[in-house]
């Protein structure tokens, strides 16, 4: 018996023996294939992603696109609608005037970022505000605080660590849940929400690129704003004490604001919303630009009050402003602000130029300098705010402006430094004339209250003098005339002479001393003749032209009478003589008598009587000397030496 025949099935053909139904049954997919075919269909933006987006290296890929949402759920929405955006994503062009959290995800192939037994991490330059990374649907990074308020990352660039055991051979989906703000609620564009291209690849090759990036975005600010804070504080301080160099203090509160806003840059966790953080930004930003036009201005040596109320003024204005624009519109009216502000500065720095300039000042090719570097810095930040720029030389040009004002600072030190040192040595100098000065005034005033010493005492010497000579004079003038005993008359006459005498000293006129010799010859010619003693006088071989103080006078007359007087009275002397003459400028007087001399039993007494204590002590007194020598049968020889230096009157 034979089999049936069995027709062969082939694709597309229906079989013999079975019917229609069955056959269109076995064409319609199953719940198993159904679900199989959802889960590529869901895969497929993965895929074109993977296929699209990496740009593979030698040891690592750069994620350039991703799928976006919008969305604050807690893992990516899948089944949300999304877009595909390029990498950097800057929210002011992609989404303008969103604020909120925006879903990332993008795909790699763990075998094109395999290390070879290292660590493989993520890249991030720069996600604004803050960010959160899921590796395959398990977080492996977080930022900080994802809610009001904010971590605030938008100048730390960030590392994170991909474990291993998480990276699956083939595609690997990468979420990043990133929170920002819109453009219109920052005072900045770099502070508007943004995230930048991805890079995945060994730790060790991406680590170098994100210290690099570290120390221009955080170290190196952090370490110029410590700077700024000493020296600012230090010559604040400076500028506080010395009011005449007010400029420091105007610089140190530059500096120290400068400090103060670039905080920003490491200061992550506010105790604040981010909307409260963004007014105080700006809020600083006329202070800060009341402390430089006013340095400028002072370190020109000029003021203005009207200039320093507008400047207050508009510290007080501006945060008000701000606060009627409103969060939504803080952009536009800080832009708008920064904008009067600069050309404020602006002005006040070419003013400062040009009168350094005018000036001559040696400080006006390192401030032009210094200024120009600052002003280029400026620049180049307004352009990267106004037309959105990411460009290297903006890392550096925000570097400028504040690492500008150290060497500034340190100028303005040296140059206060270098017054402070001419200060003190003209003050030094000062003191010195002010000594000399009052050393003079104080010999000034000595002299004339010494003149004016002398002036009462001459004036009181007169008055007595007078009173002597009318009163006195007269009573012993009327005695030699009218008294009937010679010794009285004798006496009186005495008495009358001795009186004149004194009253010629207390007057204080001056003698010539041709004058001087005339009267001592004529007084002892004529008392020794009456004595009976023959008198000779031998006068100086040249005529003097010397003149003789009043008291040298006085006390010479003195000391020749009382010599006169001994001679009278106890040498018993027939012949005296008197010889007058000069030597070595002094004057010289002889007095020679041929007497029987000093007894023996007086010598070394002679100063206890006849009068010679008194004439050797008047010779003192004029610096002179009276010497005596006597023996007997060789009579007595008074010497008496005046140096005229010291007789002579001072004209």
């Amino acid at each position: 018996m034979r089999s049936p025949a069995v027709a062969p099935c082939t694709p597309g053909r229906r079989s013999a023996g079975r019917p229609v139904q069955a056959q269109a049954a076995r064409r319609m997919p199953s719940p198993l294939h159904l679900l199989r075919l959802l889960r590529l269909l869901r895969l497929l933006p993965i895929l074109l992603l993977w296929a699209a987006a990496p740009t593979v290296h030698a040891q690592g890929v750069t994620i350039t696109t991703a799928q976006a949402v919008e969305s604050d759920s807690e893992r990516f929405p899948a089944g949300a609608p999304a877009r595909t955006v390029e990498l950097p994503d800057t929210w002011s062009r992609s989404r303008p005037g969103y604020s909120g959290t925006v879903w990332y995800r993008a795909a790699f192939n763990g075998s094109d970022v395999r290390a070879d037994g290292g660590l493989l991490a993520l890249y991030i330059e720069r996600a604004c505000t803050n960010v959160e990374v899921f590796l395959n649907g398990r977080l492996v990074h977080s930022g900080g605080r994802m809610s009001e308020p904010v971590t605030r990352n938008c100048h730390q660039p960030q590392l994170v660590n991909l474990p291993a055991a998480l990276i699956e051979p083939g595609i690997n989906t990468l979420d990043l849940k990133v929170v920002g703000q819109a453009l219109a609620r920052v005072a900045s564009a770099r502070r508007a929400g943004s995230l930048a291209a991805l890079q995945i690849g060994p730790q060790a090759l991406l680590e170098p690129r994100y210290a690099r990036q570290m120390v221009l975005d955080v170290t190196l600010p952090l370490a110029i704003s410590a700077t700024l804070v000493l020296l600012g504080g230090f010559m604040f301080v400076l500028g506080w004490i010395n009011r005449r160099d007010s400029h420091l203090a105007y610089f140190g509160a530059l500096a120290i604001g400068w400090a103060i806003v670039e905080a920003r840059r490491w200061l992550r966790n506010l105790p604040f919303e981010g909307a409260v953080a963004e007014f105080l930004l700006a809020a600083m930003l006329p202070l800060l630009t009341l402390a430089a036009v006013q340095f400028l201005l002072r370190y020109a040596r000029w003021r203005s009050r009207l200039v320093d109320r507008a400047l207050s003024l508009q510290c007080v204005l501006m945060p008000l402003s701000l606060m009627l624009a409103g969060p939504q519109r803080l952009y536009a009216a800080a832009s708008a602000w920064y904008l009067l502000l600069a050309l404020q500065v602006v002005a006040a720095a070419v003013f400062y130029l040009r009168r350094q300039y005018r000036d001559r000042s040696r400080s006006f090719w390192p401030m032009a300098a210094l200024l120009g570097l600052a002003g280029v810095a400026l620049a180049v930040e307004f352009a990267g705010q106004a037309f959105g720029l990411r460009v290297p030389m903006l890392q550096y040009a925000q570097l400028a402006a504040p690492l500008a004002m150290v060497p500034a600072g340190l100028r303005l030190l040296q140059q206060h430094g270098r017054a402070r040192h001419d200060a003190e040595a003209a003050r030094a100098e000062l003191e010195a004339r002010i000594s000399d000065a009052t050393a003079e005034i104080e010999r000034n005033f000595t002299q004339l209250a010494e003149l004016r010493v002398e002036r009462v005492t001459e004036r009181e010497r007169k008055r007595i003098a007078a009173d002597l000579h009318d009163d006195l004079g007269a009573k012993l003038l009327t005695i030699v005339h009218t008294s009937e005993s010679e010794r009285i008359s004798q006496l009186a006459r005495e008495a009358l002479e001795e009186m004149r005498l004194s009253v010629r000293g207390l007057t204080g006129k001056p003698v010539q001393l041709i004058d001087a010799l005339g009267d001592w010859r004529a007084e002892f010619v004529r008392r020794l003749q009456q004595a009976g003693i023959e008198a000779d006088w031998a006068p100086p071989a040249d005529e003097p032209a010397q003149t003789l103080s009043a008291r040298a006078f006085v006390q010479t007359t003195r000391i020749l009478r009382e010599a006169v007087s001994n001679v009278i009275k106890h040498s018993g002397a027939n012949r005296c003589s008197m010889q007058c003459g000069f030597a070595d400028g002094d004057l010289q007087l002889v007095i020679h008598d041929d007497g029987h001399g000093i007894p023996l039993e007086l010598d070394g007494r002679l100063d206890r009587g006849h009068g010679m204590a008194s004439m050797k002590h008047r010779a003192r007194q004029l610096s002179g000397q009276c010497l005596v020598e006597s023996g007997p049968g060789f009579g007595t020889v008074i010497r008496l030496t005046l140096p005229l230096e010291s007789a002579v009157e001072p004209h």
